[in-house]
């Protein structure tokens, strides 16, 4: 997984009612730009920028300055974004992390909890092709623990973030219904109302062999070995029909690059189109083989019903 997944993405950060601001007021400093670090270097969209050092007090609520402007639509909660972004601590001039150098632009679901608040909050409302600099008080960000070694307990955070692209995501699969006749194979619910549907795992000896097939075909595009995915999952074990993990559970679709993800997903998804319901059904080989994985039990036959939701 990438390094900003490992950075923003901390579950356990307290609520807060911290407003969003966007001061429009000029600095008498020149290192600083309406209250935050200014862009020293890089400063228009798609181009790595360099930040100089926060000076005086940071910010105690949620600030957002608008950069740039774009003229795409409105992100809104539930939308999957691609940004390219870079971060670091208020009191320093070494991001501890950016996208710019890797290349690759980082994908989220706008509130969904996949990242700190503060970035939830801050791209809430910012149109496509925006450039926003936003700075995250400790309670939208990593708190009082912080996340060792990049950003120490208390950290205010500065992010420039550049929002590429935002894609509505459905709630469910939705398409046309595929007869699902192999008495041998789980049975899966057709609902299309967000919720998960029902998953029966058959009292029979597993297939050795990967299964992937609809359960509702979609009518999006084909799904391609390099796309990120979001989707809505649910995982349960062949041998006693055991839940070892879901999407639905954590109430909010997962986004995940399909070729980082175990063998019987990428293999199983590939060419499945958006929009669709897919039942997998992957041995041992195509999943974690000979070793344990938290609750699932080494040489584990594992099932999923996937909801592709979009793809970027």
């Amino acid at each position: 997984m990438r390094r900003l997944a490992g950075l923003l993405v901390v579950p356990l950060l307290l609520l807060s009612t911290a407003a969003c601001g966007n001061d429009t007021k000029g600095s008498d400093n020149a290192s600083m730009t309406n209250g935050l670090p200014a862009i020293t270097a890089g400063a228009k969209f798609g181009e790595k920028p360099t930040l100089a050092k926060g000076e005086g007090d940071p910010p105690k609520e949620l600030k957002v300055n608008v950069v740039s402007e774009g003229d795409g639509p409105v992100t809104k909660e539930g939308d999957a974004l691609q940004v390219n972004y870079l971060g670091q601590t208020w009191d320093s001039t070494t991001p501890f992390d950016n996208s710019f150098d890797r290349g690759e632009p980082f994908t989220l679901t706008l509130g969904a909890g996949q990242v700190i608040k503060g970035w939830d909050q801050g791209l809430k409302g910012q149109k496509v092709g925006s450039r926003v600099e936003i700075g995250i008080p400790p309670e939208l960000g990593y708190g009082e623990q912080g996340s060792p070694p990049s950003i120490k307990g208390g950290a205010t955070l500065v992010f420039v973030v550049d929002i590429l692209k935002a894609t509505t995501v459905p709630k469910a699969a939705e398409g046309t219904v595929v007869a699902q006749e192999n008495k041998d194979l789980p049975k899966v619910g057709t609902n299309t109302d967000g919720k998960a549907p029902s998953l029966t795992v058959p009292k029979t000896d597993p297939p050795k062999e990967l299964v992937s097939n609809y359960v509702i075909e979609g009518k999006g595009e084909a799904v391609k070995a390099s796309d990120t995915l979001t989707v809505q999952y649910q995982g349960v074990l062949w041998k006693d029909g055991k839940k070892f993990d879901s999407s639905y559970d954590r109430g909010a679709p997962a986004t995940f690059q399909l070729g980082g993800v175990i063998k019987g997903w990428s293999k199983g998804l590939e060419g499945k189109k958006v929009g669709s319901r897919v039942l997998l059904v992957v041995p041992p080989a195509d999943g974690y083989g000979d070793q344990a994985q938290g609750p699932i039990p080494a040489k584990s036959t594992l099932v999923f019903t996937v909801d592709i939701l979009a793809k970027q």
